[in-house]
C-alpha cells in the first residue's frame, strides 16, 4: 500500500499515460482542478491547473474528475456546481495532453435531466460501446423520504461528449453496511467505477456519508452492463477495519494499470483519523479480480 503525499483533497484519480502517472482530485482551495505528476506513485508534484474554474460553467464544489485518453485526445468528466442555479451537473472538457488546459466542450453542464448530478465515469466496453455510470445526488433526491443517491447508466456518443440513450437506474443503498443513521439519516451510492474480465461487470462504489470513518468501498456484479447487478457478498471491498492504524473513511475509488500493467486501486481516506474532517490523502494499492469480487491488498 501506497500512502501518497497528496493531502488536502478527496476523488483521487490517476491515468498512466506514457512513462507518468497523472492524478486528478477535488481540490479545497478551490481553483478547479490541479493536475499532479509523478513517477512512482508515491510522490507527486503539482504541475498547474489542468482545468481553470475561470474558464468554466460552474462556480464551486469542483468534484471528481476523471480522464480518459480516446481518439487522439484527453476528456475529462467533472463534477460542478452550476452558477445560475446552484445545482450540481457533470461538465465534459477536452485538451491536447495530460497536463491540459482542459477546454469545456459546452457552454454548460454536459447534460441536464432536471435533477442534480455527481461523479461521472466513462466505461468502454469490449465492443466499443461507451457508457456513462453517474450518481442522481440526494441533495435533490428524495425516494420514500429520504434523501438518496442512487447510480445511473446510460450510452454514449463516440465522443463521449453526449449521452444518446435514456438513464437506467443500476443500484441504490439497500443494505446496511451502506448507510449509518447515526450519522446521516441521508443514504448513498455514488463515485461508481466499472471494471470488466471473462464476460462480468464489476461495478464499484461508495457508501456511507464521506465524512464518517464508515465511507466504504462495496462492489455490484452482473452480466450486462447496465442492468442486473446484485452486491457481492464480500462486501464491503474497502473499509476502515482493513488497516488499523489510520485508516478511516476510505472511499470514492478508481482503478487504473501502473507501467507494467499490474491492476491498482486509488482512493481517499481520512487525513486525521482522529480528528474527521473533509480533509483527506490519497492512497493506492494492488487489486486483483476474482469470480466474486475485487482484492486489494493492503500490506
Amino acid at each position: 500500500m501506497i500512502r501518497t503525499n497528496v493531502e488536502q483533497i478527496g476523488d483521487p484519480f490517476v491515468l498512466c499515460d506514457g512513462d507518468r502517472y497523472y492524478m486528478y482530485a477535488t481540490d479545497f482551495d478551490v481553483c478547479g482542478f490541479k493536475v499532479r505528476i509523478s513517477n512512482d506513485m508515491k510522490n507527486w508534484t503539482v504541475a498547474g491547473i489542468a482545468l481553470d474554474l475561470r474558464d468554466s460553467w460552474g462556480h464551486k464544489d469542483f468534484w471528481a474528475p476523471e480522464v480518459i485518453y480516446h481518439n487522439g485526445k484527453y476528456v475529462m468528466h467533472y463534477t460542478a456546481r452550476r452558477i445560475i442555479d446552484d445545482s450540481l451537473r457533470i461538465g465534459v472538457a477536452i485538451a491536447n495532453c495530460p497536463q491540459g488546459p482542459f477546454k469545456d466542450v459546452y457552454n454548460g453542464p454536459m447534460f441536464d435531466f432536471g435533477y442534480a448530478v455527481i461523479d461521472g465515469h466513462v466505461f468502454i466496453d469490449d465492443d466499443g460501446a461507451p457508457y456513462f455510470y453517474y450518481s442522481k445526488d440526494c441533495s435533490e433526491n428524495c425516494v420514500n423520504g429520504i434523501y438518496t443517491s442512487q447510480i445511473y447508466v446510460a450510452k454514449l456518443n463516440k465522443d463521449l461528449t453526449e449521452i444518446i440513450s435514456q438513464p437506467k437506474l443500476v443500484i441504490s443503498p439497500t443494505e446496511d453496511y451502506e448507510y449509518n443513521v447515526a450519522v446521516s439519516a441521508k443514504r448513498w451510492n455514488e463515485g461508481p467505477f466499472m471494471l470488466k474480465k471473462d464476460g462480468k461487470y464489476y461495478l464499484t462504489y461508495s457508501s456511507n456519508h464521506y465524512k464518517s470513518k464508515n465511507y466504504c468501498v462495496c462492489l455490484a456484479i452482473s452480466d450486462k452492463p447496465d442492468r442486473g447487478f446484485i452486491k457481492a457478498t464480500t462486501n464491503p471491498i474497502v473499509s476502515y477495519r482493513d488497516v488499523k492504524e489510520d485508516f478511516s473513511g476510505p472511499g470514492h475509488n478508481a482503478f487504473f494499470k501502473d507501467k507494467e500493467g499490474n491492476l491498482k486501486i486509488v482512493f481517499h481516506i481520512h487525513t486525521d483519523a482522529n480528528c474527521i474532517t473533509q480533509s483527506r490523502k490519497a492512497v493506492i494499492c494492488d487489486a486483483k479480480i476474482t469470480d466474486s469480487t475485487i482484492l486489494v491488498k493492503f500490506n
